[in-house]
């Protein structure tokens, strides 16, 4: 296998336990630095196994952890750590950390400037490591699915060994293509620069990359559009897995395959499937189909589970068409019964993400794309026959979505894929918390490790102290109470959801401004009209639920008049219809991304007028009038 992956961040969830990815990724980690393949790294690899893994930790400190370990083991194992052990020590090392984390990933100076897309991202004496497998795959991948774009024309197809992926990606087209690939109509390709791409136009393209792509929920810290024009290896890759993971995972949910209640086990409700993860239910899914298959053989991750390829054979045996001819193959040779099963993959045509290697190795990212994957093809699930009762209320609705990618973009632990289930022990509220107001969470009050006599109470403890820090905020709280956030009670969570994404847009725009006071909206309604006059624009602001809003052509000329020429005016619809409204809605957002403001709103919010979500864009405009132009930055 490829060099060791790009320093494994070990962000354990806070009830002490790491998600899957995690643990795969630290467990290649682990495999890298033991390279004899014992199943022990030497206590004198100990510091450089930490560093790879994000704890950066003076020799002192780290002499004195082994001598604590040594102390308790037995003397043939002293000087060594097993797996088990190595993942116990960063756990601990993390536990440690809660309080402070989310200060040092997302401080507000850095919130300050990603607010702009502009973020400073030295990595001066850090050195990085790039998977190979990954620069294949996803090279692949972006050949398979966009060779046909035109607009891609100058840019594909990326050569065999990805080895130009890097240069691509500079000019900012291909990333954006791949982010509409994984979330089509995210990006208006009208306000995509294509031709004589100066330098600050290139610079626009990647601007408005990272920011849409934190509105799809991508967690981007420390990356500018000067780092991807760059080409960092590292960063690139790890940009292009959140955006095609997030693609991928899209589709793994009730509203798109309503077979997915054929996975509950007795005793469950649609609202446990929820719960899960897109990982969790793509391991049930694929035991579903051993099952199915006669097999009694089960899955329980995706790295060391399928590296001899039987689960994989059955799996997509057990979901091909019959007309497709998939045979099944038993081989001795690992290598050889990879190579077998992705043929009969490619029958599918899901023969991709993965080599013959990258499944006898147990690559886990590109591992869990093949089967995401193979289960968007082929699910093989029986729709129900009878309606499913009360499915209509478990569908993600746009605000929920929308409240979801900005946790995921701000960084929370663990990934929040279900708003009401996993908000419910208060553990990423907490976390909202410290990054809008660093230090107001006592971290000595919140349960995290819960046992299993006091668990009920401990998380209703945890929510009663979220309202409290609420109050302490100044939010309107009347009638919310800890239950109701234990309880997953939607109205009340998304009221307290709504204003903690008001606070934090506020907080930021306050910092901007450094007025000395908060700022609030009836500042950002008479800021608006005074921009529109001083630049002559015959367009004014009521407030945020105006009906003029509606066509988006107020925003549009306050975009205008902030950043001059930054408007081709020929795109902008007079018909007053729904359909030239919502497509100055789109074209609005896109130059907004493009502009560098961290926009979460959808065109819908802007064609419907909503309120909230229309005064974040507002304020998010605002920033931009505090921020200086890209110009400044060549």
């Amino acid at each position: 296998m490829a060099s060791t992956v790009d320093r494994c961040k070990v962000y354990s969830d806070t009830n002490g336990k790491m998600s899957g990815d995690e643990k795969a990724e630290l467990h290649e980690t682990f495999k890298a630095i033991d390279k004899n393949g014992d199943g022990y790294i030497d206590m004198s690899e100990l510091k450089n196994a930490l560093d790879l893994c994000g704890f950066k930790m003076p020799g002192w400190k780290v002499r004195r952890m082994i001598e604590d370990y040594d102390d308790k083991k037995e003397t043939q194992h002293q000087g060594r750590l097993t797996f088990d052990e190595f993942e116990k020590l960063c756990l601990e090392l993390k536990a440690n950390e809660v309080g402070s984390t989310f200060k040092q990933v997302v401080s507000k100076k850095e919130n300050l400037e990603t607010l702009g897309g502009m973020s400073d991202a030295s990595s001066e004496g850090t050195t990085h490591s790039v998977r190979l497998e990954e620069q294949l795959a996803f090279s692949d991948w972006i050949n398979s699915n966009l060779g046909g774009d035109p607009d891609l024309a100058h840019l594909l197809p990326i050569d065999a060994e990805g080895k130009t992926l890097y240069d691509k990606v500079k000019d900012g087209i291909l990333l954006c293509k791949v982010i509409n690939h994984s979330c089509p109509d995210t990006i208006d390709n009208r306000a995509l620069n294509k031709k004589n791409l100066t330098v600050y136009k290139k610079l626009e393209n990647l601007t408005m990359a990272l920011n849409s792509s934190r509105s799809i929920g991508c967690n981007i810290v420390n990356i500018d559009a000067h780092d991807l024009a760059k080409g960092k290896p590292h960063l690139v890759l790890g940009l292009l897995w959140q955006i095609i993971r997030i693609g991928l995972f899209n589709q793994i949910n009730l509203e798109n395959c309503p077979g997915l209640t054929t996975l509950l086990t007795e005793g469950e409700g649609i609202e446990d499937l929820m719960k899960l993860s897109p990982e969790a239910i793509l391991l049930r899914w694929v035991n579903h189909h051993l099952e199915r298959a006669g097999l009694p053989r089960r899955c329980n991750n995706f790295h060391e589970d399928i590296c001899d390829s039987e689960i994989y054979t059955h799996l997509i045996k057990q979901i091909a068409p019959p007309e497709k001819g998939v045979t099944v193959e038993a081989l001795s040779d690992w290598l050889r019964r990879a190579e077998v099963m992705l043929q009969q993959a490619g029958k599918l045509g899901c023969r991709t993400f993965v080599t013959p290697s990258d499944v006898v190795g147990g690559i886990y990212k590109l591992n869990l794309a093949f089967v995401a994957n193979l289960f968007n093809f082929y699910p093989g699930l029986e729709r129900p026959e009878e309606q499913i009762e009360g499915l209509e209320n478990l569908e993600e609705t746009r605000e929920e979505k929308t409240y979801r990618n900005w946790m995921n973009s701000m960084g929370v632990t663990p990934h929040v894929n279900w708003l009401y289930s996993d908000l419910a022990d208060g553990l990423i509220i907490f976390q909202l918390y410290d990054i809008i107001k660093p230090g107001i969470v006592k971290w000595n009050r919140v349960h995290r490790n819960f046992s299993k006599l006091r668990k009920f109470m401990e998380k209703l403890e945890n929510c009663n102290y979220a309202i409290e820090l609420g109050k302490e905020l100044k939010f309107s709280l009347v009638g919310i109470a800890g239950q109701d956030l234990n309880d997953g009670n939607a109205t009340l969570t998304l009221a307290l959801i709504w204003q903690l994404m008001r606070a934090y847009t506020l907080s930021i725009l306050t910092q901007l401004a450094n007025t000395g006071s908060p700022i609030v909206e009836k500042e950002i309604v008479q800021w608006v009209n005074n921009k529109l006059a001083s630049a002559g624009k015959t367009t004014s602001l009521k407030g945020f639920q105006d009906p003029i809003i509606a066509d988006a052509k107020v925003i549009i000329d306050l975009m205008d008049a902030i950043r001059p020429k930054s408007i081709n005016y020929e795109n902008v619809r007079d018909g007053g219809t729904e359909e030239d409204n919502l497509a100055n809605a789109k074209y609005a957002i896109s130059i907004a991304w493009r502009m560098g403001a961290r926009v979460y709103a959808l065109p819908e919010d802007i064609v419907e007028v909503k309120p909230k979500m229309v005064m974040t864009m507002f304020a998010c405009l605002m920033a931009m009038d505090y921020i200086p132009n890209m110009d400044s930055k060549q």
